[in-house]
C-alpha cells in the first residue's frame, strides 16, 4: 500500500537506494507478505534518507504497470467494462468485472479517508503493530487456504463478494497486514481456488493503487519535490521489472504449492519485528 512521508525535501538518492526501494516494493507488493513490514526494516540497516513523495509514488507506478501488463487481457476487459457501462451494456462480463472492482474499492477509500482525517494511520505505523499483524493475518491466510470448502474458478460478480473482499482489502490499511494477503484470504474464504484467488487479488490492486496514489498526490501536490525525475524513471523501471518477475513466479508456483511458505515467512518476520520492538 502507498505510504505517506512528511519530509518532502528529498536529498540526492544513490542508485543503491533506488535499487533497494524498487527491489523491496517490487517483490513484496503482490506477495502476501506485506510491503510495509519490509520497508520498516530498511532504515534499520541503512542510513538512507527519506526518498520523498515523487519516488514513493514512482515505485507504485512501476508495480501498477507490472500487474496491468501481466494481466493484460483482464486490464483490457476492465477498460471495455467502462465503455459498456457508459453505453448501458451493463450485463456484459467486462461491465460486471468493472462494477465488481469498483464496489470492492469503495471500503478501502472510505476507511482510508477516515484514518487520514483522524491521523490514526500515523499511530498505527509502528513496528509492534506490523509485527502482530504479520502474525495474525498470516494465520488467517493459512486457515482460509487450508479449510476453503470449494474451488470456484470463475469470479462471482455478486455485490456480496465485492463487499466482503473490499472489507478485507481495507484491513490492509493497517501496516503489516498485506493488501494481497488480505484479499487472497477473503477469496479463499469465499471458495475460490488458489490461482483464481491470486488473480482476483491482483486485479483489485489496480483501482486501489490508482485511488491511493491519486489521493496522496492531490493531498501534497503543492509540496512535492519534482527535481528528481531521472531517479523516478529509474525506480519505475526497476520496480516494474521486479514486480513483473515476482508475479510470474508466484502465479506459476501456485500450480504446485499452497500459501504455507508465505505464512511461515510472515510469522518468522513478525516474531523478529516483535523482538526488536519489545527490546
Amino acid at each position: 500500500m502507498l505510504l505517506s512521508y512528511e519530509s518532502l525535501d528529498t536529498k540526492s538518492l544513490t542508485f543503491y537506494h533506488l535499487f533497494s526501494l524498487a527491489l523491496i516494493q517490487g517483490i513484496t507488493e503482490f506477495l502476501p507478505i506485506s510491503s510495509s513490514g519490509h520497508l520498516i526494516l530498511l532504515p534499520s540497516f541503512t542510513n538512507f534518507p527519506d526518498q520523498g513523495l515523487l519516488i514513493d509514488v514512482s515505485v507504485h507506478v512501476g508495480t501498477l504497470l507490472a500487474v496491468v501488463i501481466y494481466f493484460w487481457r483482464d486490464s483490457l476487459s476492465i477498460l471495455k467494462g467502462f465503455s459498456d457501462l457508459v453505453t448501458e451494456n451493463r450485463h456484459s462480463r467486462p461491465a460486471q468485472l468493472t462494477k465488481f472492482l469498483t464496489l470492492a474499492t469503495i471500503p478501502v477509500i472510505v476507511l482510508g479517508l477516515i484514518l487520514k482525517i483522524t491521523d490514526l494511520i500515523d499511530i498505527l505505523r509502528s513496528i509492534k503493530v506490523i509485527g502482530w499483524t504479520m502474525i495474525i493475518f498470516g494465520i488467517f491466510l493459512y486457515l482460509a487456504d487450508h479449510f476453503s470448502l470449494s474451488e470456484k474458478i470463475n469470479l462471482n460478480y455478486s455485490i456480496k463478494d465485492a463487499f466482503i473482499m473490499g472489507l478485507w482489502q481495507s484491513a490492509a490499511l493497517i501496516p503489516g497486514t498485506s493488501r494481497s494477503g488480505a484479499t487472497i484470504t477473503a477469496a479463499r474464504i469465499l471458495g475460490y481456488e488458489r490461482k483464481s484467488a491470486a488473480r482476483i487479488a491482483m486485479l483489485m490492486s489496480i483501482p486501489t493503487i490508482l485511488a491511493s496514489g491519486s489521493l496522496e498526490i492531490a493531498n501534497v501536490w503543492h509540496k512535492a519535490d519534482f527535481s528528481h525525475f531521472n531517479d523516478a524513471i529509474v525506480v519505475i523501471s526497476l520496480s516494474f521489472i521486479f514486480a513483473f518477475l515476482t508475479l510470474t513466479i508466484m502465479m506459476r508456483l501456485l500450480n504446485s504449492i499452497n500459501f504455507t511458505p508465505y505464512v511461515i515467512y510472515r510469522i518468522l518476520l513478525g516474531i523478529l519485528l516483535l523482538a526488536i520492538a519489545y527490546n
